[in-house]
């Protein structure tokens, strides 16, 4: 039964947000770049403290028809937990399929 206990593993949170991502916006592609290195260091960044920035490139359906603000909004909302817990700031790309041209 050892097997069975890796799948209780603590996953990251890069891979926490690509799974939340991933099945609300049914994304038909899906970047997540950690850049946190690029701010350690800064005040609010505590300890070094890692996966606490990162840059977000997003392709969805469920984007069309909503304006930029409602789109970050989503992301945001969709990412709550993460951003109570540790993540301090995120960069969004919102596209639709059209708008990306795929």
């Amino acid at each position: 039964m050892m097997a069975s206990r890796g799948t209780s593993a603590v996953l990251s949170r890069a891979a926490r947000m690509r799974q939340k991502l991933q099945s609300a916006l049914e994304a038909s592609a899906l970047e997540i770049e950690d850049v946190s290195y690029q701010h350690a260091g800064h005040a609010a960044v505590k300890d070094n403290a890692n996966e606490t920035h990162f840059n977000i490139k997003v392709v969805s359906p469920k984007f069309e028809g909503q304006n930029l603000v409602k789109r970050h909004r989503m992301v945001y909302d969709l990412l709550s937990d993460e951003l109570n817990s540790g993540l301090h700031a995120i960069s969004i790309v919102a596209k639709t399929p059209k708008e990306s041209g795929s």
